[in-house]
């Protein structure tokens, strides 16, 4: 891959692209096309072809979608379904029909069934039911996982899906009411701390676990399925090590600085009892995560403290 090859990334202001195009940058590639969505409707399938014919890129890199926490899914179901169909069909058939050589199709860890063993393997696809809470955005994704699979197994072509876990870091979205575990913790511990150390309500009951990955990394990982080729269609990335929602507030309290009381909604549902992916595939082709749960909530707290009168808040 040298590094003139022309790379559109969709999505590149949201916490993943902005990563992937940090990481981009970093490693010498300077030939990249990206556009805001004032620019490029990706839920416009004219739009994105024209997009194509004009442009011509040789790698898409899919960091565009519809992304909430369980409340915007629960609340939104046909908006996460349909826009992130439409937004990754429109780009998976655009570079199809406009020959692009290499595809990168970022899911997620919520394309899993709900009770499947841990960890979670790539073959445990489609083998049960999802998660209630997500199965809206799963569906899509899972969607997009086969349709990058179909092209690669009907016409050959190097599309490839890479499923990380649960992301934070810069960029996150910190809007309470969308806004995924991590950051909607460090945004109601930091605003605690400044209201004296009040006490945070959290929902659920702290027992499920989850596995974390930094942004950063998960951008190094698309650097290195960039730059090789591979004999698999889709690959976990994570850090293989996963953490309960109590243990994760304890820690981001701690980094945040709040003394105050952690009290836990019981009333609120807890999701899936615990989602760990088997990172063995990417790490047999030679791919590891570097950052560690408590350095990256510093890094991301730090961003977000340099940023309360910018960070993002989505608007359903």
């Amino acid at each position: 891959m040298t590094k003139n090859v022309k790379i559109y990334v969709a999505g590149h202001h949201g916490m993943v692209g902005s990563a992937v195009l940090r990481a981009l940058k970093s490693y010498g590639y300077y030939n990249i096309v990206g556009k805001a969505k004032k620019e490029l409707n990706l839920r416009n399938q004219n739009d994105v072809n024209d997009f194509f014919d004009y442009h011509k890129p040789d790698v898409v890199i899919n960091a565009a979608a519809k992304v909430g926490g369980i409340l915007a899914n629960n609340e939104y179901p046909y908006n996460f379904l349909m826009e992130n169909m439409q937004i990754q069909n429109n780009l998976i058939d655009g570079a199809f029909k406009s020959k692009v050589k290499k595809f990168i199709f970022l899911g997620s860890s919520c394309i899993y069934p709900k009770f499947a063993p841990q960890p979670l393997k790539e073959e445990y696809l489609l083998t049960s039911s999802l998660e209630p809470t997500n199965e809206w955005y799963a569906i899509a994704k899972i969607a997009g996982v086969k349709a990058c699979e179909s092209i690669r197994k009907q016409f050959g072509k190097d599309y490839i899906s890479l499923m990380p876990t649960n992301l934070y870091g810069f960029n996150d979205n910190f809007d309470l009411k969308s806004s995924h575990v991590l950051p909607a913790m460090i945004r109601k511990f930091h605003e605690a701390k400044i209201e004296s150390h009040k006490p945070v309500t959290l929902w659920g009951s702290g027992s499920p676990k989850r596995e974390f990955l930094y942004v950063d990394d998960l951008a190094e990982a698309v650097i290195y399925f960039l730059e090789n080729k591979f004999s698999k269609h889709f690959y976990n990335i994570g850090t293989g090590k996963d953490i309960s929602i109590k243990m994760l507030a304890e820690l981001v309290q701690k980094v945040v600085g709040h003394n105050g009381e952690i009290t836990w909604d019981n009333s609120k549902p807890d999701g899936t009892p615990r989602k760990l992916l088997d990172i063995s595939r990417a790490e047999k082709v030679g791919w590891t995560f570097k950052t560690n749960l408590d350095e990256g909530i510093d890094k991301t707290y730090n961003w977000f403290l340099k940023n309360l009168n910018n960070f993002k808040e989505v608007k359903l």
